[in-house]
């Protein structure tokens, strides 16, 4: 998420752990909201811009093809999803969550919101399906060590990795071809939370 996670703190990169109960995320994603920096509060919400700014936001975190035809998710303030408009490619996208420190919308395929359902829920990911997740505009601050982290510590290797791609699910023996330093160069593509069950392969794309 970063999860960049969208991971997803999302990634997937974020820092505000939050709850998803129900399926994975398709294209009509259940109540929650997605990886590592998308949590949204009351009072966030009270301030929120236009449905029109979000879409636009949302759309940054991928290529146009796939953002033009992306159903298009926000956290409300009860802690559910309100869908800002219905897609038809199943990726849904998320737009940039303004408490966080730096632009992080994001966009994700079926396999990715079934690995994110796995994160969230602190179970293992499905075997066998790796997933894609966009974030074309940046990435929120995160641990790179700790998938759960809310926040740096002397230990917990916090890091920044601008626009980039996500690719999650993957056997270990596709993670193991490149560098799982706790302090990566991030200019690179690298392995976050390695070692873990949500480990996933960050690649910057500028």
């Amino acid at each position: 998420m970063n999860t960049s996670v969208q991971f997803v703190q999302f990634v997937s990169a974020g820092a505000a752990l939050f709850s998803l109960s129900g399926s994975a995320w398709a294209a009509d994603p259940p109540a929650g909201t997605p990886p590592m920096h998308h949590a949204a509060t009351a009072e966030s919400a009270k301030s929120a811009p236009t449905d029109d700014e979000l879409i636009a936001s949302a759309m940054k975190a991928a290529p146009k093809k796939v953002a033009e035809n992306a159903t298009i998710v926000v956290p409300d303030p009860k802690g559910g999803m309100r869908t800002l408009r219905k897609g038809s490619n199943g990726f849904p996208c998320m737009p940039d969550n303004p408490e966080t420190p730096g632009p992080d919308p994001m966009c994700w395929d079926k396999n990715a919101g079934d690995w994110i359902d796995a994160y969230l829920n602190h179970k293992t990911p499905p075997a066998g399906k790796v997933g894609l997740m966009y974030m074309l505009s940046g990435g929120t601050d995160a641990s790179n060590t700790d998938p759960y982290a809310a926040k740096p510590t002397a230990g917990n290797h916090w890091i920044k990795t601008g626009p980039h791609i996500m690719v999650v699910g993957a056997d270990g023996g596709f993670y193991d071809s490149y560098p799982k330093s706790a302090d990566p160069d991030t200019k690179s593509p690298y392995v976050m939370w390695a070692g873990t069950p949500y480990q996933h392969l960050m690649a910057p794309i500028r």
